[in-house]
């Protein structure tokens, strides 16, 4: 076998693999590379797709794989309905991140919805995802109500107040340009430009790989909201598989939001149960988010 290191692309025995390790724990994720059929350099990172063998086509940022065609519509199933289920009457959203446009496509199922800003750093992940990655991006051209925003997105945030009904942070892990969005100040600016009824959902990493990670976001979103709920997702592409999401409301509660709020007529993934069973965490990381 001819190794030359397990992180980004590895030829292993004449083939190319593409590895994610978390080496502080051991461990690596790596899928087998059919091709690489798109890779440049944009401003702020590398973007890529590839082809893999088991797992379809892949967004990856940096070397790191963000999203698959066989599982991207976990994440973004469950980034979106929770939140959107919860709030009585969502009209205005704010995504920020989210540019393989996956979490867009889901938010505007809801009627309600009238206006959607995709703030997103990078617009070259939107282009690449649009034309390489339809099944997660969908085809063709956008619903008219996403407004697509090209600006950082902790900036764009900071110059709103009361605007939004639902802010959700799709953003990818805490390095490079998205770490500013796993920081006090920034969740500071998400709860002013709320309305007073508002409510965000932020993903807040692997509880098996990063469970410090998923903490301090807990214990800054419940310096600020009256209420805070973490819930979980299995999402086979990311290290551990499973995945989970803390969602942070001025004043509803999915525990008591009615599950039939949920538009999950064509869903592959959530549906009204897992609504409701989502927020049932096991025993290891509710003590550990309680106490740390």
């Amino acid at each position: 076998m001819k190794q030359t290191g397990w992180k980004g692309y590895v030829d292993w025995n004449g083939e190319m693999w593409l590895a994610d390790s978390e080496e502080k724990d051991g461990f690596s994720s790596i899928w087998k590379v059919k091709q690489v059929l798109h890779k440049e350099q944009s401003e702020f990172q590398e973007v890529s797709v590839i082809e893999t063998v088991g797992f379809g086509r892949a967004l990856v940022l940096d070397g790191i794989i963000q999203t698959t065609e066989r599982d991207a519509y976990i994440y973004n199933e469950m980034i979106t309905h929770v939140p959107l289920a919860t709030h009585p009457q969502p009209k205005t959203v704010c995504i920020i991140g989210g540019g393989d446009c996956g979490a867009a496509r889901e938010v505007v199922k809801y009627p309600t919805v009238e206006r959607v800003d995709m703030v997103e750093i990078d617009p070259k992940v939107v282009e690449v995802s649009r034309k390489y990655l339809p099944a997660v991006a969908g085809e063709g051209e956008p619903d008219p109500r996403i407004r697509f925003v090209y600006d950082d997105g902790a900036a764009f945030i900071r110059s709103h107040k009361e605007e939004y009904d639902v802010i959700i942070v799709d953003s990818s892990d805490p390095v490079g340009p998205a770490a500013v969005l796993f920081e006090e100040p920034f969740y500071r600016d998400v709860y002013t430009a709320l309305k007073p009824d508002g409510l965000m959902v932020c993903q807040s990493e692997s509880p098996v790989f990063y469970p410090h990670v998923l903490k301090r976001v807990r214990d800054t979103l419940q310096s600020m909201y009256p209420v805070v709920r973490t819930y979980l997702a299995t999402v086979p592409t990311y290290p551990g598989g499973i995945w989970s999401f803390t969602l942070a409301s001025k004043q509803a509660d999915p525990l008591q939001s009615p599950p039939d709020r949920l538009r999950d007529e064509d869903t592959k993934y959530v549906n009204r149960d897992i609504f409701r069973s989502c927020f049932v965490l096991p025993n290891d990381v509710r003590k550990f988010v309680q106490t740390g």
